[in-house]
């Protein structure tokens, strides 16, 4: 029972209305919600539903619900019910508290399942970036979504494979290719003394100027804006380059391969610093190929149809969209086109249960067509698997960026800064006796788990404003604060262990009379699993982010008002000095799950 009681309960409950009153619902532990804490009880049963079924008032059918739960599970913990206004709020003895945190406190899979053997996959893409410029705030929030969701799944018991799809071809990339060809008189990193994906990037931002320029000097000309954008040689260049690209124009190749390299070497010490990998990485330089196979094979299906000008589309008119465009017409394929090839690549491979795509919220029209497109040219049910995690923009207090205008918050200066925020916040609060080796460990931790908190916090469809400063103190809902008070509790151990208290391997009895704040924390640590559940069914990380949060909290006030060392009774104290061990865990385990490191000492 103590390992699974909501469950229980739905079973039960279930049972209780059919004999009761030849009512029939669905076994759901979502029916049992915990009490207010305003409130005499541990769980609480809305009977509404089940009132208006029997065709009785509320109140008689909470109060013949609680006598039969009452009756049938008496013995395995119910002590008592009450009943306000239609909710039947459930009391389990203390006794249950104290054999639920027996069993569990020195579980290390406590809130996991195990995976399930010969499973179906989730694949699971995240990051996607460009090679035209380096990573910034925007991709921070998708590769922190990505990695933390992966986690949460694998802790739900499934088999996840991360995957990374570079989108390392198109105009875009040519633009930065043919900025460095004109202006770039043979700079390299080395030479620069530039990271790499910056370098590139530098000349993506460079490309735009010069093409801004060209605008406004035609536009002088006399021609429209639109007519100046066709008409700009610099973007007749870059389509040039592109379709000597896809035409394997060996010198262009070579380029191409020497700035994407550029680029792999500067965002793979970006993916470190954030603490981001992947199974794998695919690349749209070769997973177009396969998009475009499809195409052809749905032009010849009579799925697609080609235009005039020789654009290949698809009508999705019938399905409530519209017309979309698979292939240029010169040939050369558009976004779309590699992620068919992508998707099918993939099932092929994995056979997955699902293909969860970690993409903004700006492209939930794109998957859309995606999924459609995918049911109609394929026979394999690709498109049936696969599922869209949107997630809302992310800006700073300025305002938007534009990586072509150069406006954009870069990753790497971005965690620089939250690294200096942490060193200055920490050696403000003083008592500082870190060696110059561990400081720089302590701060990089505090700055990048600030970072990767403040985001995560946030409910990933939601729109959010991220600030540095905010997001690093030490009080209120941050990273900084669930970290001191891991580092806290752990120094409570230590000192402990200094007194020679063997608390840890302490057997306890079960007769320990537990206090309000006590019962708090304890009820606290048993939602754990059904938190991480609800998180990878939901697909939000937020929800385990603002779980320990809250428990963190009321640790703190336990803390606060609670004897520890000082407690006379020693039974007393080592079951405060576990259950604060407890807690620790908890911390640490919740917060790996959002990639974030916990101290030691603080």
């Amino acid at each position: 029972m103590t390992r699974d009681i909501t469950r229980v309960l739905a079973h039960t409950l279930k049972d209780c209305l059919n004999e009761l009153y030849h009512i029939e619902i669905n076994e759901d532990i979502s029916t049992i919600q915990k009490t207010r804490e305003d409130f005499e009880g541990d769980f609480t049963i809305a009977v509404f539903p089940y009132a208006k079924m029997a065709r009785l008032s509320p109140d008689i059918v909470a109060t013949s619900l609680g006598d039969a739960l009452l009756s049938r599970l008496s013995n395995a913990g119910l002590q008592s019910y009450n009943v306000v206004k239609g909710f039947l709020n459930i009391s389990l003895i203390d006794n249950y508290w104290l054999s639920f945190f027996q069993i569990q406190r020195q579980n290390p899979r406590y809130g996991f399942k195990e995976k399930t053997t010969g499973s179906k996959p989730v694949v699971i893409e995240y990051s996607s970036p460009n090679t035209n410029k380096p990573l910034h705030l925007g991709h921070v929030r998708n590769n922190l979504l990505g990695n933390s969701l992966a986690r949460v799944l694998e802790a739900c018991g499934h088999n996840v494979i991360k995957v990374n799809l570079v989108n390392d071809r198109g105009i875009h990339i040519c633009k930065s290719m043919l900025a460095w060809q004109e202006f770039g008189q043979g700079e390299t990193p080395e030479s620069s003394g530039i990271k790499g994906d910056h370098l590139v990037g530098k000349y993506y931002v460079e490309f735009d100027k010069h093409y801004r320029e060209e605008i406004a000097q035609l536009q002088a000309s006399g021609k429209t804006e639109d007519e100046a954008k066709q008409a700009s040689p610099l973007l007749q260049k870059a389509q040039d380059m592109l379709r000597a690209w896809e035409n394997a124009d060996p010198l262009i190749r070579e380029l191409w391969h020497t700035m994407n390299g550029w680029v792999y070497t500067g965002f793979e010490k970006t993916y470190q610093r954030l603490g981001i990998s992947f199974h794998k990485t695919y690349y749209e330089s070769d997973t177009y190929i396969l998009g475009k196979k499809i195409v052809e094979a749905g032009l010849q299906q009579g799925v697609f149809y080609r235009k005039a000008d020789n654009s290949v589309w698809v009508d999705l008119s019938g399905e409530g969209l519209d017309e979309k465009l698979l292939l240029r017409g010169d040939g050369t394929s558009v976004y779309i086109t590699q992620d068919l090839g992508t998707a099918q690549s993939r099932y092929e491979e994995y056979n997955p249960e699902k293909m969860l795509y970690v993409v903004g919220n700006e492209q939930i029209y794109h998957f859309n067509v995606l999924k459609l497109v995918l049911d109609k040219c394929l026979h394999l049910p690709v498109g049936t698997v696969i599922e869209h995690l949107s997630y809302g923009m992310v800006e700073l207090p300025a305002g938007k960026m534009k990586s072509r205008e150069g406006t954009v918050v870069d990753a790497d200066d971005l965690m620089d800064e939250m690294y200096m925020q942490a060193k200055k916040s920490t050696e403000d609060l003083g008592k500082f006796d870190f060696t110059p080796e561990d400081a720089t460990q302590l701060y990089e931790m505090l700055g990048i788990g600030a970072l990767k908190y403040f985001i995560l916090k946030v409910d990933p469809k939601k729109n959010m404003l991220f600030n540095p400063a905010e997001s690093i103190d030490f009080n209120g809902n941050t990273a900084p604060f669930i970290q001191y008070t891991h580092a806290r509790i752990r120094s409570l151990s230590r000192k402990a262990l200094a007194n020679n208290e063997p608390y840890q391997a302490q057997p306890l009895p079960n007769d320990i009379a537990i206090n309000k704040e006590e019962k708090k924390l304890l009820k606290r640590l048993h939602d754990f699993p059904a938190t991480v559940l609800n998180a990878g069914e939901t697909y939000n990380p937020s929800l385990v982010a603002n779980f320990i949060y809250e428990l963190a909290k009321e640790f703190n006030h336990f803390y606060q008002t609670t004897p520890m060392l000082k407690e006379s009774n020693t039974h007393l104290r080592y079951f405060r000095l576990q259950l604060s061990d407890f807690v620790a865990t908890v911390i640490r385990e919740g917060m790996n799950l959002l990639g974030i490191d916990v101290p030691e000492k603080m």
